[in-house]
């Protein structure tokens, strides 16, 4: 799946340009639909593979197409609350997962799952295509009627809003460079660093590996509870965590909740890996047996206060309208990447290493994410798109 993604996140922002975001988003049901299809009918594993690598694609488009959306029909008093919800919805899919996946077969849960692309489209029909994508098709009249439906009847400042959408369409068109130039702009390069810096940490902190695998960390770990009510509760405090981060983005600033999810994930991974370690070694911890649900809690919770949503979130403030398309594009695929690396490598590092081993390097990692955000990432609450690149070319602090 995550291969799939990495794939289907390159051709993303360039079909998003040419359909729409609205478009893209119905043309993805398509695939979405066809890939529960094939598990619910499969006959073989090679159809099982199949089915995942077009899931995956359509996920790697969508983790482009959808952020891209939220943040061109955003006010800015909301854009981070409604950044946060493209994270929120993908752990209300994990939590829909785990609680029929616990409880009855696969091709039950492909069958539940094959309402979503469904649902996806019929509500996607209902939507108005950004203001931005068809003031770039040069229909301003278009963008807005969209925006009226987006702002209510009684905003007035839908001339105001759409000349301040094409002054930025103009500006970036001036602007308009070869990837080359682009790279030889330090406002760019420094958004860059950022941007895939906490991608990469987002899932260097295990994260996937953490929930793909649940039901067998629990398993190690001799859990009181049964594995699949584990896997459910980090479901239920994984959404519930999410929407949290929705209030608080806005309150509390990007870069502080990232530093403090860093440290705790740290902290969540050390005490985690010491666990198995005293276990391993045939130290009695019989009575710690909701230990390792506590920690894999926290290390959720925190998760989704701030490194889940924050990087998509960040990815669309960081740059400037010329390249906001193709930086999503990047942003997704070394998102993917990463994800297929850090996946693939989990069972064998568990094998190799050991679990605690396992969980400390996972540890060692989120304490590198700490110092990252400390050192590079700057707060980007309540500034504007031209004080943001302010101060990424160094213009002001």
């Amino acid at each position: 799946m995550t291969i799939g993604a990495c794939v289907g996140a390159v051709p993303a922002g360039a079909i998003t340009e040419r359909f729409g975001r609205k478009g893209t988003m119905l043309l993805l049901a398509v695939p979405f639909t066809i890939s529960w299809l094939l598990i619910l009918f499969a006959s073989n594993a090679a159809m099982l593979y199949a089915a995942r690598a077009i899931a995956g694609f359509a996920t790697g488009a969508t983790s482009v197409a959808a952020p891209l959306y939220c943040a061109e029909i955003a006010e800015p008093t909301i854009r981070g609350t409604l950044g946060t919800f493209f994270q929120l919805q993908v752990t209300i899919g994990i939590l829909l997962t785990f609680i029929v996946g616990g409880f009855a077969s696969y091709t039950a849960l492909a069958g539940v799952s094959l309402a979503v692309p469904i649902l996806w489209f019929a509500t996607v029909m209902l939507l108005p295509e950004t203001p931005m994508f068809l003031l770039k098709k040069n229909n301003p009249q278009a963008a807005k009627r969209a925006l009226r439906r987006l702002r209510g009847v009684t905003y007035d400042g839908i001339d105001w809003e759409v000349a301040e959408m094409q002054r930025g369409i103009d500006a970036a068109a001036d602007n308009d460079a070869s990837i080359k130039e682009l790279l030889s702009s330090r406002a760019v390069i420094r958004a860059l660093v950022i941007c895939l810096g906490l991608m990469v940490f987002q899932q260097v902190s295990g994260i996937n590996a953490v929930m793909f695998y649940a039901v067998t960390i629990f398993e190690k770990a001799g859990s009181s509870l049964k594995p699949e009510i584990a896997t459910i509760i980090v479901g239920v405090v994984q959404v519930l965590a999410t929407g949290l981060a929705a209030v608080l983005v806005e309150r509390a600033g990007r870069r502080l909740l990232l530093l403090g999810s860093a440290a705790l994930m740290a902290l969540a991974h050390i005490v985690l890996g010491v666990y198995f370690h005293l276990s391993d070694s045939g130290t009695d911890v019989s009575s710690l047996g909701w230990l390792p649900l506590l920690c894999v809690v926290l290390f959720v919770v925190v998760f989704s206060l701030a490194f889940g949503p924050i990087p998509w979130m960040m990815a669309g403030e960081l740059f400037a309208d010329d390249v906001k398309a193709t930086a999503s594009t990047a942003a997704a695929a070394v998102n993917w990447s990463m994800a297929f690396a850090v996946t693939k490598v989990f069972p064998t590092l568990m094998s190799g290493v050991g679990v605690p081993g396992t969980f400390w390097i996972f540890g060692g990692c989120c304490v590198a994410a700490t110092v990252f955000v400390a050192v590079l990432v700057f707060e980007t609450k309540g500034r504007s798109q031209a004080e943001v690149q302010d101060i990424l070319s160094g213009k002001r602090m």
